[in-house]
């Protein structure tokens, strides 16, 4: 069994390849997948291999388990990546499972790693040979498959989601890497704790950085990794986050529910974890000022402004001092009274206009700046409101003639939008005496 582009060995290997599980029993975490019973355990278990795609994020076991796939169904295992293969390397790799198949009656398991960035015609040419049974294809992504991967290759593959490793099974990782490759190494509590935060849920993560703590510690000539010998050997504290990826649109759906639900707290842990993520806080920014017009609305006009602030303030200031400024608009979304009337209204609008005829402009409603235009009535009749009582024209039509009555905005009972229901509900009044006036 051996890839497509088969290197020679290098002579020290990588932790994470040393660790590597030989079997299904020693993979760690992926237990709602793989412990008895479990739906991914029974198919290897099965002897029968079907195309799949796994879709989780980074160092959480895929390449793995597609290899554990191939020694469980005796299979060749052609690997490629779609970073730097295209439809010349599929190819070769379907070439290569005829011939394997030809000659010795073995089944090839392809499998396609990051398949998320083959574009559709790559991603078709896989479609003849999984149709036929050359190979057998699992594809590895991090991205949501029903957006990354077309729908003609998703309907021929089962779909398996693997979850980032948690925390105890992290421990249980260091422990082995202790066990089998570095039993010299002391690691303390403390250590350990700033190293599983540090990798994510990353397991090849958490393995490459243990070897490089070990490297240092034999450079600084130690045995002892404390949190200090950490933080001094790793240059920077980075979360995984990917900015185009599911991760991050995961985090800005959970920063925008915390603002709607008024829970300020969760608010700021969201921001910051994206802050500490790496995006772009003029993105957020951008993200608040819609949260500001969508969920608060005209409970609380004030919101808007304090978040467009915010998004000045962090403009002149930059990080990290103008995240502050952010924090502070995200606060204030969350503890402002809510409202989304003004959005509801306006996709009730927007969903009308598509469907109505373009109706024409009520003729007193025209602009008239040409004596012709006058001649033709375009603003006669028009009813200046500041020179009727209360500034109201009661019983003035605003809308196309013929137009059926629309009530979109309504405002609710909170904030400044019950003062706005009590002025609307007092000119519907007038409009009400005004044309009964008319009738008598």
């Amino acid at each position: 069994m051996a890839d497509l582009f088969d290197t020679p060995a290098p002579k020290h290997q990588p932790l994470a390849e040393l660790l590597r599980p030989r079997t299904l029993d020693e993979v760690v975490g992926q237990r709602h997948l793989l412990g008895p019973g479990k739906p991914l355990r029974l198919a290897i278990k099965s002897g029968r291999p079907h195309s799949m795609i796994l879709w989780g994020p980074p160092g959480v076991g895929k390449t793995t388990l597609a290899r554990l796939m191939a020694n469980n169904f005796d299979a060749d295992f052609v690997a490629i990546s779609a970073v730097f293969s295209g439809v010349k390397e599929i190819r070769e790799a379907v070439n290569r499972a005829e011939l394997s198949r030809q000659q010795g009656g073995r089944a090839t398991i392809l499998f396609v790693d990051e398949v998320h960035r083959f574009n559709k015609a790559q991603q078709d040419a896989f479609l003849p040979f999984v149709e036929s049974g050359v190979v057998t294809f699992i594809g590895a992504t991090t991205e949501n498959p029903s957006f990354e991967v077309n729908s003609a290759l998703l309907s021929r593959a089962a779909v398996y989601v693997l979850n980032s490793l948690s925390t105890a099974e992290m421990e249980e990782l260091v422990e082995r890497a202790r066990t089998h490759a570095f039993p010299d190494l002391d690691v303390s509590a403390e250590a350990r704790e700033r190293l599983i935060g540090w990798a994510d849920g990353d397991a090849r993560r958490l393995l490459n950085v243990l070897d490089t703590l070990h490297t240092a510690a034999g450079v600084a000539g130690t045995s002892q990794i404390d949190a200090d010998f950490v933080e001094s050997t790793l240059a920077q504290n980075l979360r995984r986050f990917d900015k185009g990826g599911d991760a991050f649109y995961d985090q800005i759906s959970a920063l925008h529910k915390s603002v709607r639900g008024s829970n300020p707290d969760a608010a700021l842990y969201w921001l910051a974890r994206m802050f500490d993520g790496g995006a772009d806080p003029l993105y957020l920014a951008r993200r608040l000022v819609r949260m500001a017009s969508e969920d608060i609305g005209l409970a609380d006009p004030r919101a808007l402004r304090i978040t467009l602030d915010a998004c000045e303030v962090y403009e002149r200031l930059g990080s990290p001092e103008g995240e502050l400024a952010l924090a502070e608009a995200a606060v204030y979304l969350a503890c402002a009274a809510k409202s989304n009337a003004v959005y509801k209204a306006y996709n009730e609008a927007r969903a009308f206009i598509a469907k109505d005829v373009s109706r024409p402009v009520p003729v007193h409603l025209r602009n008239a700046p040409t004596k012709l235009m006058k001649q033709l009535g375009y603003g006669k009749a028009y009813r200046y409101a500041h020179d009727e009582p209360n500034a109201y024209a009661a019983g003035e039509d605003y809308l196309p003639e013929g137009m059926p009555a629309v009530g979109w905005y309504r405002p609710t009972d909170r904030g400044l939008e019950a003062k706005i229901a009590e002025k609307l509900a007092y000119l519907k009044g007038l409009d009400r005496s005004a044309r009964e006036a008319e009738d008598q």
